[in-house]
């Protein structure tokens, strides 16, 4: 069995089926890890949800802003024939941990000071939200750029949008754990007081990788702490996969630019 990651596909689905081609996946035998952001900027956002529902226990997926999103705009423009997906996707997590292969897989990153236990804890209050009958009020209030810092006394939506933020968006942070969201260059372009996530030491079990994506300016990098997924594919890069069973080995196929940077009708990035 070999199990494989796969960075954002953005509603891609013609580069997603030719990494799956490209990589010999058979559903019976192999496992997919999609690192969040399947849908919402790409030409076939629909048809990527049915490809990846297909594939079943085959499939893990954790949710991105993107796919958030997504089902905002659902839930808003009341799309009744999208209830399947909406209801599929909203009942995936927002961070999965296999202890046999001791990979975390998260959108964006896991927020500096947060161990294993605390961050699958705090991801599960999430989507205890998503799953329930009232998750449409969560999505409409889940948006903003406040609070950026966590604080154990947070409670109510603050504290479910600090959640959704650290776990989703984030690329950035300051010395004193406070997310930044203007600055989406490589690292070493950005203000002097920030950082990447990455660069604060992990409280996390020995030789535990985190796999993520999101951060399309770091394209597929792989090292003895993080697996970096989003090469970029709906801006004209490509479509990363890389095994994890094993020594990491990456493969990528190519992706038509699909999208335009900075749209208005595209708020969360």
């Amino acid at each position: 069995m070999a199990v494989w990651a796969v960075g954002d596909v953005q509603g891609c689905l013609g580069p997603l089926d030719a990494l799956l081609e490209r990589i010999g996946f058979e559903p019976g035998r192999d496992r997919l890890w999609f690192c969040g952001d399947l849908v919402n900027r790409g030409p076939d956002s629909e048809g990527v949800l049915k490809r990846v529902r297909e594939l079943e226990e085959a499939a893990v997926i954790v949710l991105g802003n993107h796919d958030l999103h997504w089902l905002a705009q659902q839930v808003r423009e009341e799309h009744a024939d999208a209830r399947a997906d909406t209801d599929w996707l909203r009942n995936r997590p927002l961070a999965h941990f296999d202890p046999d292969l001791n990979c975390l897989l998260v959108h964006a990153g896991l927020l500096p000071g947060w161990d294993l236990e605390q961050a699958l804890a705090r991801a599960a209050e999430v989507e205890s939200v998503l799953k329930d009958a009232a998750y449409r009020d969560f999505l409409a209030d889940m948006y903003g750029n406040t609070p950026n810092c966590w604080e154990d006394g947070l409670s109510g939506i603050r504290r479910q949008r600090m959640i959704v933020n650290a776990f989703t968006r984030m690329r950035m942070v300051d010395e004193r754990g406070r997310l930044d969201f203007s600055y989406k260059g490589p690292p070493g372009g950005q203000p002097p007081y920030l950082a990447p996530w990455f660069r604060h030491s992990p409280k996390l079990p020995r030789g535990c990788r985190v796999v993520f994506g999101h951060w399309s300016a770091l394209g597929c990098l792989i090292t003895d702490r993080f697996i970096a997924l989003d090469s970029g594919c709906v801006w004209g890069g490509s479509l990363a996969a890389v095994r994890l069973d094993g020594p990491p080995q990456s493969v990528s196929v190519p992706c038509p630019k699909a999208g335009k940077r900075g749209s208005a009708k595209r708020r969360r990035r």
